[in-house]
C-alpha cells in the first residue's frame, strides 16, 4: 500500500472515488479515506455524507463490496494469540513478523486490515477517541450496524469458537499439563464439555440460521459456565507451580490455553443479544475487537511481561525461601553472621593469593579465564558447603524475601513501621557480613603472602603491587563498572539458583534419586534417601555458586580478547588485593593512594549491594505484578525510621517492635510451607 498525501482532504477523496458506484475491489480508496477522515473533524465528515446521499450511498456499496466473502476468522482465532508452544521460537517469529510481515491470503480480513491500517494501534486509538453517537451514526449510514446478527456473521463467529476449542483441548489433555492440575483428573474434563457445547451451538445454527442467544439461553449459560471452568483449571495449575515445579514449554502452553479460552468467552458474549440496542453495540464491539486483537499480534513486550512473569515469580519464591536465613534478629544471629563472614573472608584471602599466582602462569587468555574462573567457583562451593557467608551474595537472596513479605495478602494492612524495622535488621546483616569478609580477607592475604616470602625469600606481590592498587583508584581505573558488573554476576547467580531449584521440582529430581533402583542396590536405602535430601537442599547453591565463579574469572580474559577494558571488583577480593598492593609495595605508599585505596573497598562493595539488591528487587516486583509507585511510602517510612533510629541499621539493639518484625517474616515463611504441603 502506497503512503498517502498528507494534505488529501476527506472531500476530496470521496469526489475522486465515490461520485459514482465504484465497483473495485482495490483497497486504497479505504485507505486513502481513512487517512484522510483522521485530520479533520469527524463531525464534518459526518455532515458531508447526511447532504449528500448519493456519496454516502456509493462508499456504502463500495465498502460492502470489498467485505463481501472475506472470512475474518483468522482475526479472532490467531491474532494476539501465541502460536507456538515455547518462547524463543514464538519470539522469533514475532521479530521476523515485525521486519517483514508475513504474506497473508488477499481474501481474508486480516489481509485487508494490514494493508489499510499503516498503524492499527493509533487507528484504534483514534476510534476509541470517536464521540458514542457518531460512531453509531457511521456504521448506520455504512448499514453496518446490524451485521452481528447475519446467519453468515454467526456462522463465522461459531466457526471461530470451535477452531479455538478445538486447540485448547487438545493442549489441556496433553499429559505434563494435566500433571499441573491433578484436582482435574476424577472430574468431568471442563474442556470437552465445552467442546461438546459449541459443536451443538453450530448444529443448531445450521438447523435454525435466525438462532440468536440471549443472557438467559440455556447454551449460553452452559458455555458461560464452561470457559469460567477451564480459566479456573489455568489459575489452578498457576498455583500449583509453586509445588510441582514449572516449564517454559508449560508456562507457553498455560498461557495459551488461556488466552484461547479468553478469546471463545470475549466471542459468545458478542452473539447475546437482549435488545435492540445491543445489536448495534455487539456489531460495533466486534469491529472494535478486531482492530484490537490485529494491533497486537506482534507485540514483543507482551510477550516477554507473560511469558517470564511466572518463572521469574517462582525464581524469587526459591531465593526468597534462602534469603531468610540471612537476615538476623537477636545478638547471637548477628555474631554467628559476623562469624559466617569471618569464614568466607578467610577462604577469600586464599583465593586472592590464589589469583595472583596463576596470573603468573604462561598460557593463553584461555587458559587464564579457565585458572582464574576454576580458582573463584571452588572458593565459592567451599564457602557455601562449610556453611560461611560472601556478604554479596546476600543482597540477590533477602530481596525477593522483602517482596515476598510485602505482597503477601496477609500482610496487606500491615503497620510500616514494623516493615521498616524489618529492613533495619536486613541493612545490619549486611553491614556486619561485610565487616566479616574485609577484617579477614585483608590480613589472610597479608600472611599468606608474608608465609610465602618467608618460605621463597621473594616478594611474590612486587610485580603486581602497582596494577593491584591502581584497580582500587575510581580515578584511575574502571573501578565503579567494574564493581556494577560483579553485581549484575550476583544478580543472574541468584537467578541460576531459583531457576535450579524451579526445575529440581519440576523433574523431580530429589524424589528420582531417592527411588533409584540402582543407587539402592549398590549404596542401600537409606544412602539413596540421603543423597535425595542433600541433592534438594544444596544442589541449587552448588551450581549457582560455580556459574558466579565462572563468571568472575573468565570476565577479563574475554574482555582482552575483545578489546574492551572489562573486569570485576568484589568488596572481598578488593580488601585481599589491598593487602597484597601493600605488600608488594613493602607498605611505602603515599597517603593518598592508602586512603583512597581503603575508602574503594567499600564504595566496591555499595555497588556490589546497589546493582544485585536493585536488579533482584525489580525482578521480585515484577514477578508480583506490583508497582513501585505503590510502596513509596514503604520507602519514606524506611528513611524516617534511619533517622530517627540510625544505630539500629548497624547493631542488634532491642526494639518493641521484634516480635512484630519477626511475625511479618515468619508468616510469610509459613505461607510458602503450606503451598507445599497441599
Amino acid at each position: 500500500m502506497k503512503f498517502f498525501n498528507s494534505s488529501t482532504n476527506f472531500e476530496s477523496v470521496l469526489k475522486k472515488y465515490f461520485s459514482f458506484k465504484n465497483e473495485t475491489l482495490s483497497l486504497e480508496p479505504f485507505a486513502e479515506f481513512l487517512e484522510s477522515i483522521k485530520k479533520a473533524d469527524f463531525t464534518d465528515v459526518l455532515n458531508f455524507l447526511r447532504s449528500n446521499p448519493n456519496f454516502a450511498d456509493n462508499f456504502k456499496h463500495y465498502i460492502h463490496n470489498i467485505f463481501k466473502g472475506r472470512p475474518f476468522n483468522l482475526s479472532l482465532t490467531e491474532a494476539n494469540i501465541l502460536s507456538e508452544n515455547a518462547f524463543f521460537p514464538e519470539l522469533k517469529k514475532r521479530i521476523l513478523n515485525k521486519v517483514l510481515p508475513p504474506v497473508e491470503n488477499e481474501k481474508t480480513v486480516w489481509y485487508m486490515i494490514d494493508n489499510v491500517s499503516l498503524r492499527p494501534k493509533t487507528d484504534l486509538k483514534y476510534l476509541h477517541n470517536l464521540p458514542e453517537n457518531e460512531i453509531n451514526e457511521f456504521l448506520t449510514l455504512l448499514g453496518a450496524s446490524d451485521f452481528i446478527i447475519r446467519p453468515n456473521v454467526k456462522k463465522e463467529l461459531i466457526f471461530s469458537m470451535n477452531i479455538l476449542s478445538w486447540r485448547v483441548t487438545g493442549m489441556a489433555m496433553e499429559v505434563e499439563v494435566v500433571r499441573m492440575a491433578p484436582q482435574y483428573r476424577n472430574l468431568d474434563n471442563p474442556f470437552l464439555a465445552l467442546q461438546n457445547e459449541l459443536e451443538t451451538l453450530a448444529e443448531d445454527l445450521v438447523n435454525d440460521p435466525e438462532l440468536q442467544l440471549h443472557s438467559k439461553d440455556s447454551r449460553y449459560k452452559q458455555i458461560k459456565i464452561y470457559a469460567e471452568q477451564c480459566l479456573e483449571f489455568v489459575n489452578i495449575a498457576f498455583k500449583n507451580s509453586a509445588k510441582y515445579g514449572i516449564s517454559g514449554k508449560i508456562n507457553q502452553s498455560l498461557l495459551k490455553i488461556r488466552q484461547q479460552t479468553k478469546r471463545i468467552y470475549e466471542i459468545v458474549q458478542l452473539l447475546v443479544i437482549d435488545s435492540e440496542e445491543d445489536v448495534l453495540i455487539k456489531s460495533k464491539q466486534l469491529i472494535f475487537n478486531i482492530l484490537n486483537y490485529k494491533s497486537h499480534k506482534n507485540n514483543i513486550a507482551d510477550l516477554i511481561n507473560d511469558s517470564t512473569r511466572l518463572i521469574s515469580h517462582l525464581i524469587t519464591n526459591h531465593t526468597a525461601e534462602t534469603g531468610a536465613h540471612y537476615i538476623t534478629s537477636t545478638r547471637r544471629e548477628y555474631m554467628t553472621m559476623f562469624y559466617k563472614a569471618s569464614g568466607g573472608g578467610i577462604i577469600v584471602g586464599a583465593l586472592c593469593v590464589l589469583k595472583m599466582l596463576y596470573g603468573y602462569i604462561p598460557g593463553s587468555d584461555f587458559s587464564h579465564a579457565f585458572l582464574y574462573s576454576m580458582n573463584y567457583a571452588m572458593g565459592f562451593i567451599m564457602i557455601y558447603l562449610m556453611g560461611f557467608t560472601l556478604a554479596t551474595k546476600q543482597p540477590a537472596m533477602t530481596a525477593a524475601t522483602m517482596t515476598k513479605v510485602l505482597s503477601e495478602e496477609g500482610n496487606s494492612k500491615r503497620n510500616n513501621t514494623e516493615f521498616a524495622h524489618l529492613v533495619s535488621k536486613l541493612f545490619r546483616s549486611q553491614f556486619i557480613a561485610f565487616v566479616g569478609n574485609v577484617l579477614l580477607a585483608f590480613p589472610v592475604a597479608l600472611a599468606i603472602i608474608y608465609g610465602l616470602d618467608v618460605f621463597f625469600s621473594q616478594n611474590l606481590a612486587v610485580d603486581r603491587s602497582d596494577k593491584l592498587l591502581k584497580d582500587l583508584d575510581p580515578f584511575k581505573s574502571k573501578a565503579i563498572l567494574h564493581a556494577s558488573i560483579a553485581g549484575f554476576y550476583l544478580f543472574i547467580s541468584g537467578i541460576i539458583s531459583g531457576n535450579i531449584g524451579n526445575n529440581s521440582v519440576f523433574y523431580q529430581i530429589p524424589e528420582r534419586i531417592a527411588k533409584n533402583l540402582s543407587i539402592r542396590s549398590f549404596f542401600g536405602k537409606k544412602f539413596a534417601k540421603g543423597l535425595s535430601k542433600y541433592y534438594a537442599k544444596n544442589w541449587p547453591g552448588i551450581v549457582s555458586n560455580f556459574w558466579f565463579g565462572v563468571f568472575l574469572g573468565a570476565t577479563a580474559p574475554i574482555g582482552l580478547f575483545f578489546g574492551l577494558d572489562l573486569d570485576i571488583r568484589h568488596i572481598t577480593f578488593a580488601a585481599g588485593n589491598f593487602a597484597l598492593g601493600l605488600y608488594g609495595k613493602d607498605f611505602s605508599v603515599d597517603s593518598y593512594t592508602f586512603w583512597i585505596s581503603f575508602f574503594t573497598v567499600f564504595l566496591i562493595g555499595f555497588f556490589n549491594f546497589l546493582v544485585s539488591f536493585s536488579l533482584s528487587m525489580f525482578l521480585a516486583f515484577r514477578s508480583r505484578k506490583m508497582n513501585f509507585g505503590q510502596v513509596s511510602e514503604i520507602y519514606k517510612e524506611i528513611f524516617s525510621y534511619f533517622v530517627k533510629h540510625p544505630l539500629k541499621f548497624f547493631f542488634p539493639l532491642r526494639s518493641g517492635l521484634d516480635k512484630q518484625a519477626n511475625d511479618l517474616m515468619s508468616s510469610t515463611i509459613s505461607n510458602k510451607s503450606e503451598e507445599q504441603d497441599h
